[in-house]
C-alpha cells in the first residue's frame, strides 16, 4: 500500500472529488445492506424449499445483485484509496488522510455533513480521539 502524505489543504482541496464519491458509496453501501438483511428472513424462510419456490427465486436474484454490488463498492472504495484517501466508515462516510504533524504521522479526519477537514488524530486513536486542527497548530 502506498501512504500519500496531504497537508490540510491539499485533503480540503480532493473533498469535492471525494465527496461526490463518497455520497454515492454510502448510498449503495445502505443497498447493500438492506439487500442482506432480506436475504436474511429468506434464508430462514427456504429453508428445505424447492428452486422454483417464489422465496427461493428472490433469494437467488438478490444474492446476485448484492455480488454485484459488493465489486461496485469495492472499486469505490479502491479509487478513493488510489487518490490517498482511507475510508474508514461507509455508514458515517469517514475518510483519512496521512499527514505529518512535525515528525509525528497522523490522520486528518473527515465525514460526509462536514464543509472541511477541521480535525486529526493520532493513527492509534480513531475517531473517537478527534481533535480539532487548532489545538494541535494543524491548521
Amino acid at each position: 500500500m502506498r501512504i500519500t502524505l496531504f497537508t490540510v489543504d491539499e485533503a480540503n482541496e480532493l473533498l469535492p472529488q471525494i465527496r461526490a464519491r463518497l455520497e454515492r458509496i454510502v448510498m449503495q453501501k445502505r443497498e447493500f445492506d438492506r439487500l442482506e438483511a432480506r436475504m436474511a428472513i429468506l434464508l430462514v424462510a427456504t429453508a428445505g424449499a424447492a428452486s422454483d419456490n417464489p422465496d427461493a427465486i428472490e433469494l437467488a436474484s438478490l444474492t446476485e445483485k448484492r455480488r454485484r454490488l459488493g465489486e461496485v463498492l469495492g472499486a469505490g472504495v479502491q479509487e478513493l484509496h488510489d487518490k490517498g484517501a482511507m475510508v474508514k466508515d461507509l455508514d458515517k462516510g469517514l475518510v483519512d488522510f496521512y499527514a505529518l504533524a512535525g515528525d509525528r504521522l497522523i490522520f486528518l479526519c473527515w465525514h460526509l455533513g462536514e464543509a472541511e477537514v477541521s480535525h486529526w488524530h493520532a493513527l492509534d486513536s480513531g475517531f473517537r480521539g478527534r481533535q480539532p486542527l487548532k489545538e494541535a497548530g494543524l491548521e
